[in-house]
């Protein structure tokens, strides 16, 4: 189940992409993306209570806490850098830099979290790499 997840991710993340890109015309990029996080807030919320999740709110951990928010603070910085970009670039060449974030995950999560890195990754990684190169170049 996992998968569709991801794919709904993948298709979503398109779609944000092209969508912000058309928004963004005219608009301060720090502006944009205040507007974009007020309506995932919303979204967000509304899904927890949608859910009947609220209760959960008062059971995370002290460590949960301070990583959701260490989280949170990097989606945001990440959030204001791809606006950023978009606005001054090419869908076409800001996306796959963005997209370089799968490479980087998979080496964070290897020195980090220690998991396995294998050939495949290590191709894996190669490719995507080149990929972007040929993509932005």
């Amino acid at each position: 189940m996992w998968f569709w997840f991801a794919l709904g991710s993948a298709v979503f993340a398109a779609l944000t992409s092209i969508l912000a890109k058309v928004g963004i015309e005219g608009v301060d990029s720090n502006l944009a993306t205040a507007v974009r996080t007020v309506v995932i807030v919303a979204m967000a919320w509304g899904m927890v209570f949608l859910t009947h999740q609220q209760s959960g709110l008062s059971e995370i951990s002290q460590k949960s806490w301070i990583f959701l928010v260490l989280s949170g603070l990097a989606t945001g910085a990440s959030w204001l850098c791809y606006f950023k970009a978009l606005q001054m670039g090419d869908a076409s060449k800001v996306v796959p830099v963005d997209k370089l974030s799968v490479v980087i995950t998979i080496l964070l999560a290897f020195i980090f979290l220690h998991e396995q890195f294998t050939v495949k990754s290590l191709l894996g990684c190669i490719l995507i790499g080149a990929g972007t190169l040929l993509m932005v170049l």
